[in-house]
């Protein structure tokens, strides 16, 4: 099956001087033209290739003067492909204007008279082609804009230390290429920042970067989020949806934590990465796209793929080049630049007006820093809501010496004693308040509550 074109138009005619007529005509003005001498055999080559535009005559050999063949051809056309938006134009006998109307409140786009005066025809669909491609851009841009509602902060790689600037030296040079990038480095290190870097460096710039986390996906919901849905495939499925690939089509997808991707679904994904080519969920035809793809993960792929849990061909798909971040503790350079950022931005946010101590500067590039850019932007945004002075002071950052401790003695603490500790203290700096505890650990209420009842603390025996 091949991939819709963008011009392509199926002429739907019983009489072979007509169809010949059309297919002359539009293939002269650029158009690729499919014939069908039936209703039946249009329908048959709609199911292998969909067409941009129907041109279908109202009358058959079976009844060649009410057009009821005509309005059941349009009925079936509507009832399989109306999601679609392809322009279905008819095309009647002079003279048959009710006809027309009635075609047209059925579903048809326009019509035309026979015989025709062809600049009229070439307008109508060039119209019809202009208005149906407007549709669908505006569709997928508006399903792309509620994807992307909340990723609304885009952050500038920022980066002092000569390791990141010899790794944005590689990515800078490799964004010029269509080359798969695979970045790799512990969580909150940065990666995402990286590949949106890489969009903007590249070629393809002004298009569009969608960024899906594989990690986030149910398996039973993978096809379907990433390859799009036919109305009523499945449950719910109300309306027809544009997957991923279909909305990165001619930008770049970045596929995060594409390490946390079932064995089963891996096969899915190499195919379109190898061709373009997939079906949306409870379709058989088959689409086609281009795009560039970035992946990112914070697993030992290699040491997957020898266990047998990451297929071979899909890792070197995924690394013609490899960027490897370090972590935050190995380029102190970073961390203040890092901090002022985060520090702008959170007191931006939050109309505070701040800098930070001598202390505080002190604590932050002695801290290990564990958790990487991620946990600095949270440490920082954390001092912005608990100082109550002109400065950051180092018991607004509020950073546990333990976690460095741990590292260094290789003595790891189990999550939840991490947890219930964080807490604790929490209560204890705001005097048993809730509300404040919350905020400082960046958590809502009542995900405070639930840990509250779970480990089974009372907030006034923390005062």
């Amino acid at each position: 099956m091949k991939s819709t074109d963008s011009k392509s138009i199926l002429v739907v005619d019983d009489q072979q001087d007509v169809r010949e007529a059309l297919r002359l005509m539009l293939e002269s003005d650029g158009f690729q033209i499919n014939l069908a001498a039936s209703p039946d055999q249009a329908l048959e080559q709609m199911r292998q290739e969909l067409p941009s535009l129907v041109l279908f005559d109202m009358n058959y050999t079976r009844d060649t003067t009410s057009g009821q063949e005509g309005l059941d051809l349009l009925h079936e056309m509507r009832a399989h492909y109306a999601d679609d938006d392809i322009p279905f134009i008819a095309m009647t006998a002079w003279g048959s204007i009710d006809l027309a109307v009635e075609a047209v409140k059925r579903g048809a786009s326009d019509f035309i008279e026979k015989p025709w005066e062809n600049q009229r025809l070439l307008n109508v669909i060039r119209s019809q082609l202009q208005r149906s491609s407007a549709t669908r851009e505006a569709e997928r841009l508006g399903q792309l804009n509620r994807i992307q509602r909340e990723d609304n902060q885009t952050q500038a790689v920022i980066a002092e230390s000569e390791s990141m600037q010899k790794l944005l030296a590689i990515a800078r040079q490799v964004a010029q290429s269509d080359a798969s990038i695979l970045i790799t480095g512990d969580n909150g290190a940065g990666k995402s920042l990286i590949a949106e870097q890489i969009h903007r460096w590249s070629p393809l710039a002004d298009a569009v970067f969608v960024s899906v986390n594989m990690g986030s996906i149910p398996e039973a919901l993978f096809e379907a989020e990433m390859f799009g849905h036919a109305k009523g495939a499945f449950t719910d499925a109300h309306e027809a949806r544009a997957g991923r690939f279909e909305l990165a089509d001619q930008g770049t997808l970045f596929l995060d934590e594409v390490g946390n991707l079932p064995m089963a679904q891996q096969a899915k994904l190499l195919r379109v990465l190898e061709t373009g080519q997939f079906e949306r969920v409870g379709e058989t035809r088959t689409r086609k796209v281009r795009v560039r793809v970035i992946a990112a993960t914070n697993a030992d792929l290699p040491a997957m793929v020898e266990r047998g849990e990451f297929r071979r061909d899909l890792y070197f798909r995924l690394n013609t080049i490899e960027l490897v971040i370090p972590p935050l503790s190995e380029r102190p350079d970073d961390i203040m630049p890092l901090a002022r950022f985060f520090l702008q931005r959170h007191a931006r946010r939050y109309k505070r007006d701040l800098v930070f101590s001598p202390a505080a500067e002190t604590v932050l590039i002695q801290h290990d820093w564990p958790g990487n850019v991620r946990e600095l932007s949270h440490a920082i945004e954390r001092a912005v809501l608990l100082c109550n002075e002109d400065a950051i002071q180092p018991e607004h950052l509020m950073l546990r010496p333990g976690f460095t401790d741990a590292k260094q003695t290789n003595q790891i603490q189990p999550l939840e004693q991490i947890e219930r500790a964080a807490i604790q203290q929490a209560l204890r700096r705001f005097d048993g308040d809730v509300n404040q505890a919350a905020a400082a650990l960046g958590l809502s209420r009542s995900a405070l509550y639930r840990r509250l009842e779970k480990f089974k603390l009372d907030t006034q025996a923390q005062t």
